[in-house]
């Protein structure tokens, strides 16, 4: 336990579950974006800790928590301490690469992120109140937790724009990549998105749905109380064998698609395909206030086109049907902006612990921020949609 000026008090946790649930949730609904994160609830941190997806041996919990005078949680972050890359869901191969030809190792490091969820959400968790002063001096504690550790750096994934102004200013660099991202613009209907596409993606999405449907595959939306067990059973054997057919760990194990659907069945939305009387395959969904973000697919060989029918087009037509803003389709898939997706920016963080590691990662990351700054343009200009009036703003 750490004191901090003005009467706050830190203290850090390896156990989600030893921080009450209302006083986390609390904090992070406060927090600018947080109420559109489901990943950082405490109910989804308490799943990965009860399905061991998160222990001492790759994952290590640093839950960080800053409390006023009188007990109350007025600030939190979720860190962890990772061994290896498992589990990462970003490229930092160059960064490890240049720490082992140094005869530095670059793991173990400390990570702020929510975990298996490369999708960008609030990091400082804090109440309305809370002074930027006092997370300016989190942010500094952080940094002198991984050194006192003889960790190799601290790290920020997926960090939106108000948190990443706040460890830029703490000195740590800024790193920039690309998602693919769907918006919505005000759609009454799928149709009225197809509107406002160029012609050829238009015949090609309305072709691709074509065939799905004369195979006659039945598609089902299942959310709330309509989820059921033996709908996330089938969804976690689909997952697991996706990695079984790429000779891959799976990042997680079959008990956290059971907890998720027993415990946060408003936040799954499953949509799942079934032809022929079994199911063929499913996209896992976890719904936020604003957002839908589209998590993992998995499904049987032989339907042509099925993935991007449950992946894309049955989640956009959720959002518009639910008054979403954004359908968050999570890293890579350059197809996706065939199909009316956009790219967006993504951001972290990044602080090495060694000076001379710390500017070597800093020429990296300016070299990469060129690169993608350039590559988010030429993508911009390949979008499926018009140039003229149709195209909504």
């Amino acid at each position: 336990m750490v004191d901090c000026p003005n009467q706050f008090t830190v203290s850090i946790t390896d156990r989600i579950s030893n921080i009450d649930a209302d006083a986390w949730d609390g904090c992070l609904l406060e927090t600018p974006g947080g109420d559109d994160h489901p990943f950082l609830q405490h109910a989804h941190l308490r799943i990965l800790e009860d399905c061991r997806a998160i222990e001492g041996r790759i994952w290590a919990a640093r839950y960080l928590t800053a409390r006023d005078a009188a007990g109350r949680l007025v600030a939190a972050i979720p860190m962890f301490v990772k061994a290896s890359p498992f589990g990462d869901l970003v490229n930092e191969q160059a960064w490890v690469d240049l720490h082992r030809r140094s005869g530095r190792p670059y793991y173990p490091k400390l990570q702020i992120c929510a975990p298996f969820s490369p999708v960008t959400g609030p990091r400082l968790l804090r109440r309305r109140d809370a002074p930027e002063q006092l997370l300016s001096r989190i942010i500094g504690l952080v940094t002198r937790s991984a050194a006192s550790s003889n960790l190799s750096g601290a790290h920020a994934t997926y960090v939106n724009e108000g948190d990443l102004n706040l460890f830029k200013k703490a000195g740590w660099h800024a790193r920039s990549n690309i998602q693919f991202h769907w918006q919505n613009q005000d759609y009454q209907s799928f149709d009225d998105f197809l509107d406002t596409l160029i012609s050829r993606r238009r015949s090609m999405i309305r072709s691709e749905r074509h065939e799905v449907a004369q195979r006659g595959v039945d598609i089902q939306i299942l959310t709330g109380p309509d989820l059921r067990e033996e709908h996330m059973d089938v969804f976690a054997g689909f997952y697991l064998s996706t990695f079984e057919k790429k000779n891959c760990l799976p990042l997680l194990p079959r008990d956290y698609f059971l907890m998720l659907g027993e415990r946060m069945a408003d936040r799954v939305v499953l949509v799942m395909a079934r032809a022929d009387g079994r199911y063929v395959g499913a996209t896992l969904n976890i719904l936020g206030s604003r957002t839908l973000f589209s998590r993992s697919w998995g499904g049987v060989e032989g339907f042509s086109f099925l993935h991007f029918e449950v992946t894309n087009y049955r989640a956009i037509e959720f959002a518009i049907e639910r008054g979403l803003a954004t359908l968050d389709g999570g890293i890579g898939g350059l197809h996706k902006l065939k199909r009316g997706y956009q790219p967006v920016t993504t951001w972290s963080a990044h602080h090495m612990l060694d000076p001379a590691m710390d500017n070597a990662i800093a020429g990296l990351v300016r070299q990469e921020g060129a690169l993608v700054a350039r590559e988010h343009l030429n993508l911009a200009g390949q979008g499926a949609y018009r140039r003229g009036p149709l195209l909504r703003r």
